[in-house]
């Protein structure tokens, strides 16, 4: 089960309105082997696309610097989709490299800003997706 503040969870849907049309993409950065996400670090979709979606080589290294130097990992990696369900692709289970994260998925289809979305979170592992319950709290 995701664990995740009202804070965060509304940080990653607001990225994903933001950015719609195109894919929105980030980390919530937490504390080495805790499962508690605590840090929003939006990142950029260098593919700049609706249908694809793609961390800037730079930035993922600069970011992975950062996490060590503080003694953090990636809790949550997400990103959205602008015309489907919240599900991941053929192409975001081939990327699922973090066994440990939560991979989050935000569907932005169809809202216009305003509407229903979807926020769901799953496992990747050795190309094995398994859907999990979120959890939002107020606090920790």
């Amino acid at each position: 089960m995701l664990t995740i503040t009202r804070d965060l969870y509304d940080k990653i849907v607001a990225h994903a309105r933001a950015d719609h049309p195109d894919e929105a993409c980030g980390v919530i950065a937490g504390p080495e082997e805790s499962d508690r996400p605590e840090r929003h670090i939006p990142m950029l979709n260098a593919e700049r696309s609706p249908t694809f979606y793609k961390f800037d080589d730079g930035e993922l290294l600069q970011l992975y610097k950062e996490m060590w130097s503080r003694d953090e990992e990636p809790v949550i990696i997400y990103h959205s989709h602008t015309a489907t369900e919240a599900y991941p692709s053929r192409t975001d289970i081939s990327y699922a490299n973090e066994p440990g994260a939560h991979y989050v998925l935000v569907s932005t289809a169809d809202t216009d800003g305003l509407g229903e979305f979807q926020f769901r979170s799953f496992r990747i592992v050795e190309g094995v997706v398994t859907e999990e319950e979120v959890k939002v709290v107020e606090a920790y």
